[in-house]
């Protein structure tokens, strides 16, 4: 197992930026993949962003392509997703997520992002 904890949350006007940062530790040598996921109030969790671990090949959602830029950091153990020109329907809780094959099987508690308009 993995252990992920998510930072970087927070209130930001329609147009701003935010940097969330994702800090793995435990087993992380066995980590193929990590992503980011999103729940927006009444809806169910959907991808967001993901990036393999060993050589940053990514793939995003379509409603964040060209917005959103996830990364890593191999030394730090940590994952990015930089956000910009965000929108009040990107306001969700986010969350870290990590696995080793197809099963997501590690994930953050999340934190929340709020875009106001």
């Amino acid at each position: 197992q993995v252990q992920l904890v998510e930072s970087g949350g927070g209130l930001v006007q329609a147009g701003g930026s935010l940097r969330l940062s994702c800090a793995a530790s435990g087993r992380t040598f066995s980590t193929a993949t990590m992503g980011w996921f999103r729940q927006a109030p009444g809806k169910e969790r959907e991808f967001v962003a993901r990036i393999r671990w060993s050589d940053a090949i990514t793939s995003y959602a379509s409603s964040v392509q060209g917005r959103f830029t996830i990364s890593r950091d191999k030394a730090k153990n940590t994952l990015y997703l930089h956000m910009n020109s965000l929108e009040p329907e990107d306001t969700a809780v986010y969350y870290c997520a990590a696995r080793q094959k197809l099963v997501w099987d590690s994930w953050g508690q999340g934190t929340q992002v709020t875009v106001s308009s």
